[in-house]
């Protein structure tokens, strides 16, 4: 590494090159900023890879409250209402942060921006950029902007190790790069780290991304919300590459369908049919393919001629696969895509511990609830990255001086990926979880390669086996009904291990409070 960071001590750090990251520098500046980087900006973050959009109430007929119902609806009663109302309201405001910061939205002849409908949506509002790739041209515009700008220090091929807690408080970061490890002191840390899709056979996302920041902030004792809840994308395209890649809800938005082998409109007698929340979608989809049949998304009639126009990073995946989509169905199945769950923020995203923030997918702030509606992940981080840097900027530093050694190599989920994927997929039940705890709690106490993915898998298993219901995206078999109440879940590492302990000295559902 060229430069001392030694000289950047008691700056902010954020960690994550994101969309979250990148936009909550942007709002830092002038004030100096240190961002961490696994890989170079933009080569390994799932904003690139952002198809659908943003959602956000600008067009003619727009109503941030028609929005704000939408979500409540799609969250199926976990949302924080209060959060998901200012979240949706400070929308539109985010679209002009990005359009003056060079993102180019796509426009109509008129010049007013072309608005996308996607599924449980009420409304056209859904802002997008390059057709399909929504996330690429943000992302171009963002690293741009970051890298003219003088406070931001971009320190490249360095990932976090560790968080150093002192008296309760955050007070620096442990990171490894290529030469040696480095201690950057620091009390003011921001998580933007991304999802977990990494942990998963099946996923839309970067195969790298395997939950770094909530083990991050698991070890430093952080509480987590509605770890449980894992949104599976019902249309990923089905063939061997992985990631697979996704075929955006827009598709169903412009009146594609999802037929099986016999050309079977099969969703028809579900309330909204492909264009109902995904985890509606996705269990139908799956259940279909779990009675032996073939499930595929039609786009030969709509949109038709002008897919390719309208979808070409879509189109060109297709081709990659052998498909023609104006001749040929598409095969699909569902994908891991988004974790609605994570670190538990409030709204200016500061954790339960002092010196330490988070925004983004690793961030729980409670607008998804059980189930995102879809094109708001992308709204939130770029609404909530302006509350976290204007909170980051009114704290003051705490860092410390006492650096910690390096006790943990770079993340191995190879070990946790089988596990997850059969315990953690669009159905669950209480024998598979219960199993995969058990599995679990060694890898995580053998402090390797893999005991932070073990981490973060654990947290998310024990959250399911607690939640005895079926709620949005989180759907037992052995609990399939409602519980009277709604409530969102807490956690800690602490306390996930202990209810892991106790199942493996008692093979006893009933024994698990």
């Amino acid at each position: 590494m060229s430069m001392d960071l030694r000289n950047l001590a008691g700056r902010p750090v954020i960690i994550g090159g994101g969309i979250a990251g990148l936009m909550t520098a942007l709002h830092l500046a002038p004030e100096p900023v240190v961002l961490l980087s696994r890989s170079p900006l933009g080569a390994d973050a799932s904003s690139v890879w952002a198809q659908g959009g943003l959602a956000a109430s600008v067009g003619d007929d727009g109503d941030p409250a028609l929005h704000l119902a939408d979500t409540l609806a799609a969250g199926d009663g976990l949302c924080d209402a209060d959060t998901a109302r200012r979240i949706v309201y400070a929308a539109p405001a985010a679209i002009e942060d990005l359009a003056r910061l060079g993102v180019r939205f796509d426009r109509t002849p008129e010049g007013t921006l072309r608005l996308g409908l996607e599924a449980a949506h009420s409304r056209r509002r859904i802002v997008h950029a390059d057709g399909d790739g929504s996330g690429r041209e943000i992302m171009r515009a963002l690293v741009s902007a970051v890298r003219s700008t003088p406070s931001i220090v971009v320190v490249e091929g360095v990932e976090a190790r560790r968080l150093a807690v002192e008296d309760g408080r955050v007070t620096g970061v442990l990171a490894s790069c290529s030469t040696s490890p480095v201690f950057l002191a620091t009390g003011r840390v921001i998580l933007a780290t991304g999802g977990i899709g990494g942990l998963f056979d099946d996923t839309t996302n970067p195969l790298g991304n395997c939950g770094q920041g909530l083990a991050l902030a698991a070890r430093a004792g952080a509480i987590f919300a509605d770890l449980e809840f894992i949104q599976f994308h019902p249309t990923a395209l089905d063939g061997p590459g992985r990631p697979m890649p996704l075929i955006s809800e827009a598709v169903r938005g412009e009146g594609a369908t999802i037929v099986d082998e016999t050309g079977r409109r099969f969703l028809d007698g579900v309330r909204g049919a492909e264009l109902a929340p995904r985890d509606i979608v996705a269990r139908a989809v799956w259940r279909h393919l779990a009675a032996g049949h073939r499930v595929f998304l039609d786009v030969r009639e709509k949109p038709g001629a002008t897919f390719a126009q309208l979808f070409p990073t879509i189109a060109s995946a297709c081709g990659k696969a052998g498909i023609d989509p104006a001749h040929d169905l598409i095969p699909i199945r569902p994908a891991q895509h988004y974790h609605m769950g994570g670190v538990a923020v409030d709204l200016v995203g500061r954790t339960s511990i002092p010196g330490l923030w988070a925004c983004g997918e690793v961030a729980s702030t409670g607008l998804h609830g059980a189930n995102r509606l879809a094109s708001n992940s992308l709204t939130e981080a770029v609404v909530c990255a302006r509350w976290v840097a204007e909170s980051i900027a009114a704290s003051p530093d705490g860092s410390g001086k006492r650096a910690m050694a390096p006790d943990l190599p770079a993340a191995d989920q190879g070990p946790v990926r089988p596990l997850l994927s059969r315990a953690l997929g669009v159905t669950r039940d209480g024998e598979g979880l219960e199993g995969a705890a058990r599995a679990l709690l060694p890898l995580l106490q053998r402090h390797d390669a893999a005991s932070g993915p073990a981490t973060v898998g654990l947290m998310i298993v024990i959250a399911a086996l607690l939640r005895r219901e079926s709620r949005g995206a989180h759907f037992r078999t052995d609990f399939p009904h409602h519980a009277t109440v709604a409530r969102r879940s807490h956690l800690t590492l602490d306390a996930a291990i202990a209810v892991a302990r106790e199942l493996a000295s008692s093979p006893a559902l009933e024994s698990i409070p």
